[in-house]
């Protein structure tokens, strides 16, 4: 019996905890691979050395979301060989702009149609102070 254990395996364990905290890590940014460098030079210096050790060999240092985002736009216009399925993704990208476009307009109307609400209530609100006001001086005995 052997202890190898095969690719099968090792897909259906749970992850063990330095992938874990890698995972953990990933979720929420360089921010937190950065915290966690600089906790690890604080209690233990070797432990800090080695984090950023990995951060620069695995590029976690370096790259940004503004990489990943051009990554993807590149694999979105990018050819797969098949003509069907290029001028299938080219009218579905096409129509989600239009839908993006039509979506962005609604909301430029929704912010006006706002905007002009709260701008009328405020010019009701100050007619209302300006008769208060005239009623007001127009109630107070004159004192000669």
């Amino acid at each position: 019996m052997t202890t190898f254990a095969s690719p099968s395996d090792t897909a259906n364990r749970p992850l063990g905890w330095l992938a874990r905290a890698e995972s953990w890590l990933d979720a929420r940014g360089k921010g937190a691979w950065i915290a966690a460098m600089v906790l690890g030079f604080i209690f233990f210096w070797p432990l800090g050395l080695a984090l950023l050790a990995y951060m620069i060999w695995s590029k976690r240092m370096f790259s940004g979301k503004s990489c990943r985002r051009t990554a993807n736009a590149r694999t979105a216009f990018s050819t797969s060989g098949n003509s069907a399925f290029d001028a299938y993704k080219a009218d579905m990208l096409r129509r989600l702009e239009d839908e993006q476009a039509a979506f962005e307009e609604f909301l430029q109307r929704l912010r006006e149609a706002k905007d002009k609400s709260e701008f009328d209530d405020f010019m009701a609100d100050r007619a209302k102070a300006a008769q208060k006001a005239t009623a007001d001086k127009a109630a107070e005995p004159a004192d000669a």
